[in-house]
């Protein structure tokens, strides 16, 4: 089979669009996490001046949302490459031998 035969190929469309399509979902999730926030610090500066705590405010506990936020998204991804995208890298890897 020839590389253009390869990249022609339905299974690597296939990949190679469901990397895509997961990628922009996770990336619209992180923006609506990281520019939620921003609008909020920007819009709503009474609000997460509020105190939830004796020295925490409602800005501390969301920016510390965000951060784990982040992290759980890194997870999710990484954990989808390895149980879904890597099985479908390994079966075109297959067929190319």
């Amino acid at each position: 089979m020839t590389a253009r035969d390869f990249t022609n190929s339905e299974k690597f469309k296939d990949l190679v669009r469901t990397r895509w399509t997961f990628s922009f979902i996770m990336l619209a999730i992180l923006f609506v996490i990281y520019y939620g926030y921003i609008f909020l610090v920007a819009l709503h500066r009474d609000f997460l001046a509020v105190m939830v705590g004796r020295n925490i405010t409602v800005g501390i506990v969301l920016c510390t949302a965000v951060i784990i936020g982040s992290w759980l998204l890194t997870l999710i991804y990484v954990a989808w490459a390895n149980k879904v995208y890597d099985k479908k890298v390994e079966s075109l890897k297959q067929d190319l031998q």
